[in-house]
């Protein structure tokens, strides 16, 4: 027998011999060396489908891919927020993605977002009491409008959106790793989401410069800010408005900002 015909039997043997869970890949899996983000995008009650949902959350999960900092796991399932594993149809499943297992949320989700009051208290937990975090965009902010106690984990709530045009955004936070590479000012095209309710324990960063704008009747936010942070237990939020167009997430800075926010949220900066 030729030296080949042998290695090449010997491996046979040995994948024969091995344990049948290992042979059907059933063995104990590896501990994860990256932390885990759920990017949520229920958007199914929304008045306006955006079209960009789907790009947004698959630049958040290229982020994490590319910069081995999380894994994401997908999902327009709202039953995925809970801290046991669920079907769609709400019935126990034997796994899959779950409060549980994650470190922090990405949401995108729009108005009446369809969960139970188990899974609410189970979600204010996650950040609250676990101190996990979560980073929301654009229609994030529309999302559970009767639900009071998501208005104060977000840090305000939708009041309309004066503009969809081209404005110019203040850099509040020059020192925060979320928007240091922004520059002092700079223009961007969007959809600018006007906030109200807002909480005095959040942190802006972004504002848009409501004086470089045309005027609006429906302007009652005059410091207008477009991109925050906040506290939220032992947790961490941001909230960005930008998101309107799919090309946003394709902006470089755009994208840092959000790679650099899902960081701040998984502790893993300050």
């Amino acid at each position: 027998m030729n030296k080949r015909l042998l290695v090449l039997v010997t491996l046979l043997l040995g994948v024969m011999f091995l344990p049948l869970e290992a042979q059907r890949g059933g063995g104990q899996r590896p501990p994860r060396t990256r932390k885990v983000v759920l990017a949520w995008a229920d958007t199914r009650n929304g008045i306006a489908q955006h079209e960009s949902t789907s790009h947004a959350v698959s630049v958040i999960e290229r982020l994490g891919y590319e910069s081995g900092v999380y894994d994401t796991f997908i999902r327009t399932d709202s039953n995925i927020i809970s801290k046991q594993p669920k079907r769609t149809t709400g019935e126990p499943a034997s796994g899959g993605p779950n409060l549980a297992m994650a470190d922090a949320i990405f949401f995108m989700g729009h108005r009446d977002v369809p969960i139970d009051e188990e899974q609410k208290k189970e979600l204010l937990s996650f950040v609250r009491d676990d101190g996990k975090g979560i980073v929301a965009a654009h229609t994030a902010l529309t999302a559970f409008e009767s639900w009071p106690e998501f208005g104060e984990l977000l840090g305000a709530r939708y009041d309309g959106h004066p503009w969809h045009q081209v404005g110019t955004v203040i850099n509040e936070a020059p020192d925060s790793p979320i928007t240091k590479h922004f520059p002092p000012t700079f223009q961007i095209n969007d959809e600018f989401y006007q906030a109200k309710n807002v909480s005095p324990g959040m942190r802006v960063l972004l504002r848009l410069d409501v004086s470089k704008m045309p005027p609006h009747a429906e302007l009652r936010n005059q410091s207008f800010p477009l991109v925050w942070v906040k506290q939220y237990g032992k947790g961490r939020v941001m909230f960005s408005s930008f998101g309107h167009d799919a090309s946003i997430y394709d902006n470089r800075d755009v994208a840092q900002m959000f790679l650099e926010g899902m960081k701040w949220v998984l502790h893993l900066s300050e």
